[in-house]
């Protein structure tokens, strides 16, 4: 029953901010078609509900600019003036209330991350995905990119525990205060945060502990 009333909420709420949100969302694409170029939008793979993978809408921030040998440049080094802006008030995100009346988001929930992800989880970690993810989270207002990944998932597992309809208004109204004040946007020294390693990164290192101590190579505990 109250997951009905959320999901009605959603679509009521996004419903109105696209429309009362248009023209705002024009002037940033034709910005963004002007400063950075095609495409206006970044869309990307996340997971979803259960880890059901959707296609995320954002406006884009960064160009598409490689190195020498065609990799990507570091994100902070791809990150226009006008992207930095788009984040810091959090107007990439608008094109994500087109994903909440699709019903692949919900306004509130844990946030969408990387499909790469999914397998770096601990058990407990992965459970983030039995909500919806959201535009806006319980973790996004209690720091957002600038605690740690830990305590990011530790965030998002307790609202999966504790939802309420008063939690998501509470959150909502939350969220405006954070945006005007424009905290956590980053992690420091990052353009965002940086990559989850999480149980890959720890079995990764484990392996090369174990072989250090088997073949008693002193390298091995340099690389680690």
């Amino acid at each position: 029953m109250f997951l009905i009333i959320k999901r009605s909420l959603d679509i009521i709420i996004a419903g109105l901010g696209l429309l009362i949100l248009s023209p705002l969302l024009i002037v940033i694409s034709l910005v963004i078609l002007i400063q950075i170029g095609r495409p206006v939008l970044f869309i990307q793979m996340r997971p979803g509900l259960k880890g059901k993978p959707f296609y995320m809408y954002k406006f884009r921030t960064m160009t598409d600019e490689t190195d020498e040998q065609g990799n990507l440049l570091p994100d902070e080094l791809r990150l226009t003036r006008l992207g930095k802006f788009l984040r810091s008030t959090s107007l990439d995100e608008l094109p994500e209330l087109f994903n909440v009346l699709k019903g692949d988001m919900s306004l509130v929930g844990p946030r969408p991350l990387l499909m790469q992800y999914l397998d770096r989880y601990t058990p407990e970690q992965a459970r983030r995905h039995e909500m919806k993810p959201g535009i806006t989270g319980w973790a996004q207002v209690n720091g957002r990119n600038a605690i740690t990944w830990e305590e990011k998932f530790a965030l998002d597992v307790w609202y999966v525990d504790n939802w309420s309809l008063w939690l998501d208004l509470k959150i909502l109204a939350m969220t405006i205060v954070k945006v005007f004040k424009r905290e956590g946007i980053s992690a420091e020294g990052e353009a965002t945060m940086p990559e989850f390693m999480g149980n890959l990164y720890n079995e990764q290192n484990q392996g090369v502990l174990q072989a250090a101590a088997t073949n008693d190579n002193k390298e091995a505990y340099e690389i680690y």
